[in-house]
This record gives C-alpha cells, sequence and structure tokens, in this order.
C-alpha cells in the first residue's frame, strides 16, 4: 500500500494539466442590491483587471491555479478587497461581493490599494477569517473552533476540547450565526448548558468567511457577553454541479452543490465518523461516533427578493470500551465517563426584500437538542445506577431586521419573538445531596433594537450608537424591556488612510442557561425563579495602523464588568457559575445561592500579514487578568485567567501549488481547585461519586504549568481538467510536548486489584494522586477532491 501511494505521487506531476483558472462574480449595492456597472476589478499580483458589464458581471481568466488578492473600486463607494481567493481548474472561483456607498466620495476612488474591511457598527474588536485561511491553518484540521486559537484574546482548554474562551469570559458567552440564523452551538458534544465540544460541527466548504466579534457587538446581535461568530456561507454555484470528497483521519465527508432551477441553487453535505473502530483498534476506554450534516438552498426570485433555507444537524453517541486495557488511567475513565447520545438541529430560513434605499429581512428558525447520558456503578447495569439523565431544548425564533440609509446615516432596527421550552428527567446520586428531579419550563423571550452609524470629516470619523433590550415571561423581574436597555456606542479617527484610533462602549446582557431556569428543588418547585440577565459592561480603546498593502498591526485595551452571574450550590458549597463549563456532562443543573460580580480586563496585540508574494502569517499577544467574586465577596481568580496567550501562525505558498505552514501556541497555566482529600476519600461518597471532592476554601488556587504546542501543515495540490487533487500533512503536537491536567484522585490498590482501607480509618480508602499529562503527536494524512 505503501508503495502504491509513492507511485501515485511521483506519477501524478507528470499528468497534472497546465489549465488555467476562471474568478467570476457579480457586484452590487450592499443595501439595495442594485447591480453596478463600471466597477474596476483587479488584481495586482498579475497586474490584470476588467470592469463589470451593464448587469454587474465580471470575469477574469487566464489564471494559473493558485492564491488571488482581488480588489474592487467604484466611484462613490467604499474600496473593497477580497483575500485569499482560490482558484482551480476544476471549478469557477465565484466572489460575488457588495459595496457600501460613500455619500462623502462621490467624484473619486478614494483609496486603490488593498486594505482590510471595516463596519461602521463595530471598528474596533472584528477580525474577519476567510475560509482559505480556515483550511490552511496548521493544526485546526479544518475546525473554525480551532482556527480562531490564532487570534487576540482567545484561548482554549489544555486539553482536545473546543471550548471558546475570549477575553477571560465561560464558553458560555458566546453566539454564533450562519447567514442571520442563530446556531446554539458549533461542535458535536457539546456541555448542555455551556458550550464546546471536540469536533467542530460547520463544514468550512460551506464557509466564505467569518466574522468574529470579540466586543462591540451590533445591536441586532443579543444574549452575547464574550464574542459573536458570524458565518457567511457560499451559494451553490449556477451554472453546473460541484463535488467535494474529504478523506481525513477521522472521518469521511462528502458534499454537492449546484442549480436546482434558473433562480434556485444549493450546497449539501454529510459527514461520517469512524473514531468508534479507530479507538477500538488503539484500545482507548471510550468510542465516541458521530454524523453531521449541512445544507443551505437559496432561491432569488427577481433583483428585489430572495429567500435562503438552510439547516445544520448532528448524531453524536459516546459509548464505553470495557475491554481496554486494565490501567489506572483506564479504570479511572471508565468508572466516571457516562455513555451519552446527543441530537441537535437547526433549521431556519431568511427572506430578503431590496428597496430603493435598504432592505427588509425576515428570519424564522427551529433549534433542537436532545441529550442523554446513562452511568452505572462499576460499568454493571445489574447494580447501582448513578445517573440518569435526560433532556430536550426547542426554541422557535422570529427576528425582524430593517436597513437603509438616509443622508449618509445608516440605520438598523428591528424586533425578534422567541418560544422556549425545556424538560428534564435528571437522576444524578451525588455526595451532599443528590439531583433528583422533572421538570418542563416553557416561556417566551422577545427584543428590540436599534442602531444608528455615521461617517464625518471626509469619512475620517465614524461613529454608530445602538439600543437593545430584552425581556422574557419566565419571572415578573425579567418581564420588563426597561431592565434590560443596552447601550452601545463606537467611534473611529483615523488621522492617516494607515493609522487610526477605536473605541467602543457598552452594557451587554445574557439570559441564564435553561439548565439553570428549569432546576426544582426536592419539593418540585422551580427553586432558581430570582435569577436575572448576567449584565457585563465593556470599554475597548484600540490603534490600528494599516499599511495598506495587506498588512495591519493593532492595539486593544479592554475592561469587562461582570454583573448578577449566579452562584450555584456544588458538592456543597457555592461557587460561581462562570467557573464551570469545560468539561462533557451538563453545567447549571443546580441550586442558584446567590450572585457575584466578575471582571476581565488585558491588552491585546495583533499583526496580520495577508498573503502577499506568497507569505501569511498572524501574530497575537493577550495580557490579562479574569476573576470572580467569591462567596466571601473577595475576588478570585477564574477558571479562564491564564494571564498570557500567545499564538505566532505563518506560512509559504510555493510554485507548483505546495504549501508549508506552522503555528506555535504559548498559554499560562491555568487555576484550578485542589482536592478535599479526606471527603474525597470517604467510601460512602466514593461509591457514587468515583474522582476527587474540589475543596472550595482553596477555589482556584493552585495552577497548572504553562502550555506549549507546534503544529506543521503541508499541502500539495493537482489541478487536473475535471477536479483538483489535494494531499496534505497536518501534525499537531509535533514536538511532542506533554501537557498537564489536573491530576486523577485514585483509590491505591493492593496486587490484587482490590482498594485499601485508609490507615486506621476503614471508613475511607487510601488514596493516591495519579499523574493526568497527555499530549501526544498527532498526524493526519488527508486527501480532497474536488469535482
Amino acid at each position: 500500500m505503501r508503495k502504491l501511494l509513492l507511485f501515485i505521487l511521483l506519477l501524478l506531476p507528470a499528468i497534472v494539466f497546465s489549465q488555467t483558472g476562471i474568478i467570476r462574480g457579480t457586484i452590487t449595492t450592499a443595501l439595495t442590491n442594485k447591480r453596478l456597472s463600471g466597477v474596476t476589478v483587479t488584481i495586482p499580483s498579475t497586474q490584470t483587471g476588467v470592469t463589470t458589464d451593464s448587469l454587474g458581471n465580471y470575469q477574469i481568466t487566464n489564471l494559473a491555479p493558485g492564491y488571488y488578492t482581488v480588489q474592487y473600486t467604484l466611484v462613490g463607494y467604499r474600496p473593497k478587497t477580497l483575500f485569499d481567493v482560490q482558484v482551480t481548474n476544476a471549478k469557477v472561483a465565484v466572489a460575488d461581493i457588495n459595496l457600501e456607498e460613500d455619500a462623502v466620495n462621490l467624484n473619486e476612488v478614494k483609496i486603490s490599494a488593498a486594505r482590510f474591511n471595516k463596519t461602521l457598527e463595530s471598528p474596533v474588536s472584528l477580525r474577519t477569517i476567510g475560509s482559505t485561511e480556515i483550511k490552511r491553518n496548521p493544526g485546526g484540521n479544518r475546525d473554525i473552533s480551532k482556527v480562531i486559537q490564532s487570534l487576540p484574546g482567545v484561548s482554549s482548554p489544555v486539553s482536545f476540547r473546543n471550548d471558546i474562551i475570549i477575553r477571560g469570559g465561560a464558553p458560555n458567552e458566546n453566539r454564533f450565526y450562519i447567514d442571520g440564523v442563530e446556531i446554539p452551538n458549533i461542535n458535536h458534544f457539546a456541555t448542555q448548558g455551556s458550550s464546546g465540544g471536540p469536533v467542530g460541527l460547520i463544514n468550512v466548504d460551506f464557509i466564505n468567511e467569518v466574522d468574529f466579534y470579540s466586543g462591540a457587538f451590533p445591536a441586532n446581535r443579543g444574549n452575547a457577553l464574550s464574542s459573536v461568530f458570524e458565518f457567511k456561507q457560499k451559494d451553490g454555484p449556477t451554472d453546473r454541479y460541484n463535488a467535494t470528497i474529504t478523506l481525513g483521519s477521522s472521518d469521511l465527508a462528502a458534499s454537492l452543490a449546484g442549480p436546482l432551477g434558473k433562480k434556485t441553487t444549493f450546497i449539501s453535505s454529510y459527514r461520517y465518523s469512524y473514531l468508534q473502530g479507530l479507538f477500538k483498534i488503539l484500545g482507548l476506554p471510550f468510542l465516541p461516533s458521530y454524523q453531521d450534516f449541512q445544507f443551505k438552498v437559496k432561491t432569488k426570485f427577481n433583483q428585489k427578493n430572495e429567500l435562503t433555507i438552510l439547516g445544520l444537524g448532528a448524531i453524536d453517541r459516546f459509548k464505553l470500551n470495557l475491554n481496554a486495557e486494565n490501567t489506572e488511567a483506564n479504570q479511572y475513565t471508565l468508572a466516571n465517563i457516562p455513555v451519552n447520545s446527543q441530537d441537535n438541529y437547526t433549521i431556519g430560513a431568511t427572506y430578503k426584500n431590496f428597496r430603493s434605499n435598504g432592505y427588509s429581512l425576515i428570519v424564522i428558525s427551529r433549534d433542537y437538542l436532545n441529550n442523554k447520558a446513562k452511568k452505572y456503578q462499576d460499568n454493571n447495569e445489574a447494580g447501582t445506577k448513578t445517573l440518569d439523565y435526560s433532556s430536550q431544548e426547542i426554541e422557535n425564533k422570529l427576528r425582524f431586521e430593517n436597513v437603509s440609509s438616509t443622508n449618509g446615516y445608516r440605520i438598523n432596527f428591528g424586533a425578534g419573538a422567541e418560544t422556549a421550552e425545556y424538560n428534564t428527567n435528571t437522576f444524578n446520586l451525588l455526595p451532599f445531596g443528590s439531583n433528583i428531579y422533572t421538570s418542563k419550563i416553557n416561556f417566551i423571550k422577545y427584543s428590540l433594537f436599534g442602531q444608528v452609524s455615521r461617517a464625518y470629516m471626509e469619512d475620517r470619523l465614524s461613529l454608530s450608537a445602538g439600543l437593545r433590550a430584552d425581556a422574557n415571561n419566565y419571572s415578573a423581574k425579567m418581564n420588563d424591556l426597561g431592565r434590560t436597555l443596552s447601550p452601545r456606542f463606537s467611534a473611529a479617527y483615523s488621522f492617516t488612510d494607515k493609522f487610526s484610533l477605536n473605541f467602543n462602549t457598552g452594557i451587554y446582557y445574557q439570559l441564564p442557561a435553561y439548565t439553570v431556569l428549569g432546576y426544582r428543588d426536592n419539593s418540585g418547585a422551580l427553586s432558581n425563579r430570582n435569577v436575572d440577565y448576567i449584565s457585563n459592561k465593556q470599554l475597548v480603546l484600540g490603534l490600528e495602523y494599516n499599511t495598506l498593502k495587506n498588512t495591519k498591526f493593532t492595539i486593544e485595551g479592554f475592561y469587562k464588568l461582570y454583573k448578577n452571574y449566579p452562584m450555584v450550590k456544588v458538592l456543597g458549597d457555592s461557587i460561581p457559575l462562570a467557573n464551570l463549563g469545560a468539561d462533557f456532562g451538563v453545567v447549571g443543573n443546580q441550586q442558584v445561592t446567590g450572585f457575584t460580580k466578575g471582571r476581565s480586563y488585558g491588552v491585546e496585540f495583533f499583526a496580520q500579514q495577508r498573503l502577499n508574494k506568497g507569505f501569511y502569517g498572524i501574530f497575537a499577544l493577550t495580557l490579562f487578568r479574569s476573576e470572580f467574586e467569591d462567596k466571601h465577596g473577595e475576588y478570585i481568580q477564574s477558571s479562564w485567567n491564564n494571564r498570557y496567550i500567545l499564538s505566532i501562525t505563518g506560512g509559504k505558498v510555493f510554485k507548483r501549488n505546495w504549501e508549508v505552514g506552522a503555528k506555535f501556541r504559548y498559554t499560562g497555566g491555568s487555576p484550578y481547585t485542589p482536592y478535599d482529600i479526606s471527603t474525597s476519600t470517604l467510601k460512602s461518597n466514593y461509591a457514587i461519586f468515583p474522582q476527587g471532592i474540589p475543596n472550595w476554601q482553596q477555589l482556584n488556587a493552585q495552577r497548572l504549568k504553562d502550555f506549549y504546542q507546534v503544529d506543521v501543515r503541508v499541502d500539495k495540490k493537482y489541478p487536473f481538467r475535471k477536479f483538483t487533487l489535494n494531499i496534505y500533512l497536518d501534525i499537531q503536537n509535533l514536538t511532542y510536548n506533554k501537557y498537564q491536567l489536573q491530576a486523577n484522585l485514585v483509590p491505591d490498590r493492593d496486587a490484587s486489584g482490590a482498594l485499601q482501607d485508609a490507615p486506621g480509618d476503614p471508613s475511607r480508602f487510601k488514596s493516591k494522586l495519579l499523574a493526568n499529562d497527555s499530549g501526544n503527536v498527532l498526524p493526519t494524512i488527508g486527501v480532497i477532491f474536488e469535482f
């Protein structure tokens, strides 16, 4: 097999066709969808260019396969640049864009050099990631949750999970949208009540670009405290069918796109994981498997009306491998991880109507999550059941937006309504009081929002002011829009075309998770009726230097002040809910015992080189502190207080379609709470909770070692006449660095494997700490066919 693969690799260069590719697209106005003629479209690296015809169409031909920067300019409109447009022989590169009107510069083209695109509403804390950047990211494995770890302010747990931690905030403080439709979670095996999971859910082949807001959230996006992700999908091709097959180390994915008629296009994908079989061969104690599907159908009835229908779903299963080698580490894993199944989907529709000065948008969607978990003591189904959990979350959403431009003012206003249903059957034996209850809640959420933006002083000064309010009828306290008035204000001043000062401040609100709202006490009453919206006041100030040659430098300082964060009862004590969420299971299904404050503040340094003369790179350094008040009112570092995050990503595109990239990440060690040994080793506790019980009197008093990792990726593309073949090697943790997790507390057994009593105390077992280091070299060889 190895010889055959080597023979194919040697033979391929001899049979590759030297055909050339095409970039084609349609250019319209951003607000009215009017087709723009006379737009100058240029590719600086080839010094080629065309202008759009009377229908706004353009086409650039005779391009060698590779990556290109494309610039668009027209008098009276703000210039725009697309980076990393990939050209192949297999299919036409479609680059449809829209241009913003420039009411100030009506008689000239202001800037023709390449520059990074910005928005009036969010001039700070906004990063845009292209699909090519996601695909080529070393160690990212085409997973957006891993890719954004290259950006400033972004950290993640030192493990294989995809929890996204932004500027010291908890993982459940992030919100995700695909083409304007909200998606509850973007990972497989999500933690209910929080976020995360080990594998990304979104097919990167669908993505055109991703807008990532780590602050300065637009008013039409609510319920977020740390970040907002806007995934913008591609439209299906109008002229022919395209297909992509991706074979990786853990799954097989296939996608198909094309026309469904003269006015309708589609894209669709399906992915199947074979991790369960691979893990079984490797002798691992757990056997995960997953499937996911995604689709988008778009109909352009005419130039003024279009309808988009999309869907995203997953089927996740998690089983135990009881035949795994009987090591202490495997025994611990098998004793604690439950059998789990999780199904979820989102389906939504967006209707857009364009007018002479703007457009209206109606979005309807439905989210569904079904989560089940079961565990038996010693994994004996005939013995004591310690966990039997089932839960569903169902949301039906409606949002209306109106966007228009009048006398240079950009105005966006709208409203939203949502029905929410949560139900659970929870049976969980725990020390200090078990969670055993059945609950079902239904309530309605609603919101109003508006934002006004304008540029002044020949486009040098940009101002934007927004206001939002959210409410719901879960409780009388939260059924009042006036209590959650959420103002926000942004300003940007350009001293020169290259240098600008940016500012934002705002107050943001988020509803606690359904797992918190639906918790019931032993009497069956909803005991968390007193919870309120969590509030977060933010202040951001930044400087940006844009060279106008694909490179920019930014420095941003931020301050986040939290209020009304719930304190929850966990294993006999009360801790801030913000410190939970980076593990599998369920977060928030506990009694709220009070509320606390928190703060996170720091500075970010960022430098980015978009592809230029074959080179690209990102440098991101964040220095910060994240802390919350404990039950005594004293500020204690949160579980996300890594203190410093460094990420350096770079690569080179060579001739003959070779590409090499590398990524280096270094983060400070995460805080953790040591175990209460005397309580953990009680046999009565260990029988139902076979792991260490934290000593909450020392909340996050200790810290893990610092962590670093080096990832590399090598791609080789073969452009054939009818298809493109991409073979890649992606290696995570090339230097074989062992990263440290908190040690596991395990019984000290005798030679026969029996538990040993603690000296002089038969009510306890003798214990020891088992090192929990990990970090193997993870190579992935993948093959991608694009037809």
